[in-house]
């Protein structure tokens, strides 16, 4: 046999053993999804919460549901054993490029609305289920509004969205798409809902200044949401927000203060100037250093101590400021403007920032954000949502539903089997043919 038909035939009988394989390898996991539905059906039945409530909230994931199927087959090869999404057309006979043209078929401001329109649905009946019960049970609900900005890597053609941008993930300038994210955490990480989500351009095109930086884009969430969940009826109290060290922004402290009668904690800098009670100037850099503070060991987390100063800055008037101090890390300060929120409060408050670089996380590691090959700015908007909503069913299913009683291999199973019985048609429901 020549050498030549030898090469081919063997290729190809490498590429259908790769196909058999990927094909039992997804049998095998359809299997298992189907003990993972049962699990699912006893935990809705174990959470105890009011059957409205379960219905509206089960009816919203399901809406979403109709959308993703083919979809994220394709966004997420390995959550169906695949390990490129070529592999998984070569199983069920999809269209590689299916994704690209189904999620710039809506405008980025469509998507959005999408994913507010989520998070307020899921936001608003757990709010009312709460809010007749006793002050001791609403304290354990306690909603905090936190921002965060991440840099999604951009492989492949550029286009309007990509810019030069900061990561702190890869300490350095990369190239990327930069994105503000706004979350409500639900007491200590019950529940974490993605409420907004904006792109910053990097070069705006078109007459007229910049377009809106960090700090307007967080303000502007925030004023939104409030707005959009009080014309549903929903009366919420005074909120807190926390971020990191570039949201310390005194004119969107004063705004969170005067417009919404809450507080904004953020992360000091060790640049910043103080004068304390006494008359003492300090920077921020002598507040990480000595031990001439008022010091008390936190009766929540051992190995932590704090301290709480009041201080006057020029630029932000009257302030609070708390030092921490935690075994095995670097001691750091938080402040907002002057309030009488107690100090162990507002760290209770400022421990679930962390929360939001999980959701990061989830995206860019398990739902490989950075792998969008999309060459428009609608579709990757799509793109962003649907991960999103798919990090928020994830986390919904892991702490709310499950209660930590299945791995994260079994949540992926479950959303596997979310996605992978839709049919394209589906997507009529939304206006998409």
């Amino acid at each position: 046999m020549p050498p030549i038909r030898r090469y081919a035939k063997k290729h190809a009988k490498a590429l259908n053993r790769r196909r058999l394989n990927a094909h039992q390898r997804q049998q095998r996991q359809q299997r298992q999804a189907q003990r993972d539905i049962e699990a699912l059906r006893h935990a809705l039945n174990d959470l105890g919460l009011p059957d409205n409530l379960v219905i509206e909230i089960e009816g919203r994931l399901r809406a979403q549901k109709k959308l993703l199927g083919t979809i994220f087959g394709l966004m997420f090869p390995p959550l169906f054993g695949c390990r490129s999404a070529y592999e998984l057309t070569c199983v069920r006979g999809w269209d590689k490029n299916l994704p690209s043209r189904i999620l710039g078929a809506l405008p980025k401001r469509s998507w959005l609305t999408r994913l507010r329109t989520l998070g307020l649905d899921v936001l608003a009946p757990l709010w009312r289920h709460v809010e007749s019960m006793r002050p001791a049970t609403r304290s354990r609900w306690q909603w905090t509004w936190v921002w965060d900005d991440s840099v999604f890597r951009k492989y492949g053609q550029a286009f309007e969205l990509v810019g030069n941008w900061y990561s702190g993930q890869h300490k350095r300038v990369v190239s990327g798409i930069d994105g503000v994210l706004m979350i409500v955490v639900l007491g200590d990480g019950k529940l974490v809902v993605p409420v907004d989500f904006a792109v910053r351009p990097p070069d705006p095109k078109g007459p007229g200044a910049r377009g809106r930086n960090k700090l307007e884009w967080a303000q502007v969430m925030l004023d939104q949401s409030q707005v959009t969940l009080a014309r549903r009826g929903v009366q919420l109290p005074a909120p807190i927000a926390v971020a990191d060290s570039w949201l310390s922004d005194s004119t969107l402290m004063r705004h969170v203060s005067d417009t919404h009668q809450g507080t904004l904690l953020v992360q000091g800098k060790s640049s910043y100037a103080f004068t304390l009670a006494g008359g003492q100037k300090v920077k921020g850099a002598d507040l990480t250093k000595g031990d001439q503070w008022p010091w008390r060991q936190s009766l929540y987390a051992p190995g932590c101590r704090y301290a709480r100063l009041r201080a006057t800055s020029a630029t932000y008037g009257e302030v609070t400021l708390i030092l921490v101090d935690k075994d095995g890390e670097d001691r750091f300060y938080v402040f907002g403007l002057a309030s009488e929120i107690p100090a162990t409060r507002l760290l209770r408050v400022w421990s679930r920032r962390n929360l939001i670089e999980q959701v990061f996380r989830v995206l860019k590691h398990l739902l490989a954000t950075d792998a969008c090959q999309v060459h428009s700015e609608d579709a990757y908007y799509g793109h962003l949502v649907l991960r999103l909503i798919a990090s928020f069913i994830l986390y919904y299913t892991s702490r709310v539903l499950f209660k930590g009683r299945v791995t994260m291999e079994e949540m992926i199973f479950n959303l596997k089997h979310h996605c992978s019985s839709v049919d394209c048609q589906d997507l009529e429901l939304y206006g998409i043919s």
